[in-house]
């Protein structure tokens, strides 16, 4: 359960639609809730409208409940039915080896510019 962070962006199974929100699979031992106000920034009037059952969808974590193995989850700011067809292997590590190899980066574009 400590692999689930707040702010991580996950990969879940739909697994139960209710009038209030979606209940999704993480795992064997993890399950969370999507609150029918973290479905959109609109107004929503049917759950079904955004998912379906046995889904694969992303969501944002908001909460991490360690007792019971449940998660407080969100797709509203997130492209919670991306796919990754390209073959490349999804990180957890967000936007962090970016910003590592940025100042590599900016330093051999000055090193070309001082150049010419």
């Amino acid at each position: 359960m400590s692999d689930y962070k707040i702010g991580d962006i996950i990969k879940c199974r739909v697994s139960g639609i209710e009038n209030y929100g979606i209940f999704v699979q993480v795992d064997d031992s993890t399950s969370g809730l999507i609150h029918i106000s973290e479905v959109s920034n609109d107004f929503v009037k049917d759950v079904n409208n955004y998912v379906e059952l046995d889904e694969i969808i992303y969501c944002q974590v908001l909460d991490v409940n360690e007792n019971n193995s449940q998660l407080k989850l969100s797709i509203k700011n997130i492209n919670y039915k991306s796919t990754n067809d390209s073959g490349i292997e999804e990180s957890r590590l967000g936007f962090l080896p970016l910003k590592e190899a940025l100042p590599k980066w900016i330093d051999e574009a000055l090193e070309r510019y001082n150049e010419k």
